[in-house]
């Protein structure tokens, strides 16, 4: 796996990102070649053919884009793979994986030089700011693994796998923060640190470096305290860790070095909580040069619209989405935590969804990250509106987005509310749409979201309420995004486009007790899947009622399992 699996994901993944799944295919190939010339690991050798690989293909095909004649698209497409693989392979083998190894065995030598002359402490004070501004995943998978996979084989350990992901220095800073800190801000660093520690997530403390810079003192400090008592001891783990948790670091941990390992951690955290202390009392504790309130961080991403007033940039938002370097880590937390306020407000036409930045999806309409990764985000979205924030636990953050959302939506629906009042005028007996027991379908199964939306979208065109049309607009508009709300509830629809398809306003309501997959992530299983077909938003109230019904988790359970269709009427009291 070390050897041939890794480097050649790795080598795709770069390819990819570049090139899409043609540049994927390349980047693999490419790295084969760099594999089979050298005796170590290719894991930073994978980084750099997949990336040159799919930059090269991504340019042949804008080269002889619209040149191709009509007939010949495949062949042209599966022997360039194979022409420009070969050629690349070539180069990896004779060039690029001898340098690549060269460079490493370099590297490795200098290490080894400056481990002699215990002057290896020293090199924290390049690591810890080069992680502080997302470099984290590069240092750790593209330097000091593969040197760590070399050292593994003369020794019983290596000491490169615990220098950058030690979750020590960046655990005291946030305790530090979170004891000894004054203000609001200051308040979200304990959730944080138990993310940090136990989930590895070390992305979540560079915010709090970066508002003060200082604290690069304290994670200095403590780095150089882990690998002094790491090198005194002999300590290190006997294979790489990622994510960066103690719980990977004793998993990683050789037997009899579990007292050294665990001291060194819990050293370089006292050093670091202890001048992160000294620290909180010399900067202002106010915070007003750094903290600003959530709602002005909003509208100062306003003026980067001159064209765009505060109602107006939040108008027709269907898609946020939270993205980070890698997408699994801080901008996870940051979409769950969105996800919960959002859902909570009943805002149901938002999907909220976490991604790398190289992969944010077309239509995206607002992309949240970091301050200092917004520029790449927006290299990757240029349509999109784009909000940076200063930490994704940022509570108050998210609330004030919320509250924005919530303002524009009842600023546009002035003239829908409007109409709606003078429709219940004239029909004062009726309601906009009735949910009745032949809306509710109980005890369904499907092996995928695409089976259980064709289920949903037969019942809706049975019952008259859309064309047949309608079914493959509602799985094409789960290809853009997922209808996955959360809590165990879908609700798939149609695209804009599929308008035209819908005949009359109608909700089906679907139960799958076996569940569903519909979200990214392998827990994200939907029990309640909710087919909707609107015409001019006449389905918000009756939404509303059902997202209001099922705020309880228990009541989703009990709904999840019932076989009893009027118990399901009872709840939503329609």
């Amino acid at each position: 796996m070390i050897f041939y699996l890794l480097p050649i994901l790795i080598g795709y993944t770069g390819g990819r990102l570049v090139g899409g799944e043609r540049g994927g295919i390349i980047g693999s190939i490419t790295t084969i070649g760099m594999i089979t010339s050298t005796k170590i690991p290719m894991l930073l050798g994978g980084m750099v053919s997949g990336v040159l690989g799919g930059w090269i293909i991504k340019n042949f095909d804008i080269l002889v884009k619209d040149k191709i004649k009509n007939g010949f698209e495949m062949l042209v497409n599966n022997f360039s793979i194979a022409i420009i693989g070969i050629f690349l392979t070539i180069i990896s083998f004779f060039i690029i994986g001898p340098f690549i190894e060269w460079t490493s065995s370099s590297i490795g030598c200098l290490l080894k030089t400056i481990i002699h002359y215990n002057l290896l402490p020293f090199i924290a004070i390049i690591i810890e700011p080069a992680k502080i501004f997302f470099l984290n995943n590069t240092i750790n998978h593209g330097i000091f693994s593969p040197l760590g996979l070399q050292d593994i084989l003369e020794n019983k350990n290596s000491i490169f796998f615990l220098i950058e992901s030690n979750p020590g220095p960046g655990l005291g800073v946030l305790l530090a923060c979170f004891f000894f800190g004054k203000g609001d801000y200051y308040k979200s660093a304990g959730g944080a640190a138990i993310i940090e520690f136990l989930g590895g997530v070390h992305e979540v403390y560079f915010p709090y470096v970066l508002m003060n810079p200082k604290f690069l003192l304290s994670l200095i400090l403590g780095s150089m305290t882990n690998i002094f008592i790491l090198i005194f001891f002999q300590g290190g783990l006997i294979g790489a860790v990622s994510p960066g948790s103690i719980l990977s670091i004793l998993a990683m941990t050789k037997k009899n070095f579990y007292y050294i390992n665990i001291f060194s951690i819990f050293s370089s955290f006292f050093v670091s909580f202890l001048s992160a202390i000294i620290l909180l009392k010399l900067i202002d504790h106010k915070n007003k040069k750094f903290v600003e309130s959530s709602e002005k961080i909003i509208d100062d991403n306003l003026l980067n619209y001159k064209n765009d007033k505060s109602d107006y940039f939040f108008k027709d938002i269907n898609t946020i989405v939270v993205a980070c370097d890698a997408g699994m880590g801080s901008s996870a937390i940051g979409a769950s935590i969105l996800r919960e306020k959002i859902r909570k407000k009943n805002l149901i036409d938002i999907s909220i969804h976490n991604v790398s930045i190289h992969c944010i999806p077309k239509n995206a309409d607002i992309v949240i990250t970091h301050k200092n990764l917004t520029s790449r985000a927006k290299q990757h979205a240029p349509n999109a509106k784009h909000i940076s924030l200063v930490s994704f636990l940022d509570n108050m953050f998210y609330d004030a987005l919320v509250n924005k959302l919530i303002k524009n939506k009842n600023f546009y629906n002035k003239i829908y509310t409007t109409k709606k009042n003078d429709f219940n005028k004239k029909n004062k007996s009726e309601k906009l749409f009735q949910l009745s027991q032949k809306n509710i379908i109980l005890n369904q199964f499907a092996n995928n979201k695409e089976e259980a939306i064709k289920i949903v979208g037969k019942h809706l065109v049975e019952q008259g309420y859309v064309k047949n049309d309608y079914i493959d607009a509602m799985l094409e508009r789960e290809k853009i995004t997922s209808t996955w709300l959360g809590e165990h509830i879908a609700l798939p629809h149609g695209t804009i486009e599929a308008k035209d398809n819908i005949l009359k306003t109608g909700i089906i309501f679907c139960q799958f007790p076996n569940g569903v997959r519909f979200g990214d992530n392998i827990d994200d299983i939907a029990y309640l899947v909710i087919g909707i077909a609107a015409k001019n938003n006449e389905h918000v109230m009756v939404v509303s009622k059902i997202t209001n019904a099922l705020d309880n988790p228990d009541i989703i359970t009990k709904l999840s399992k019932t076989k009893n269709i009027k118990e399901v009427l009872l709840h939503f009291n329609v």
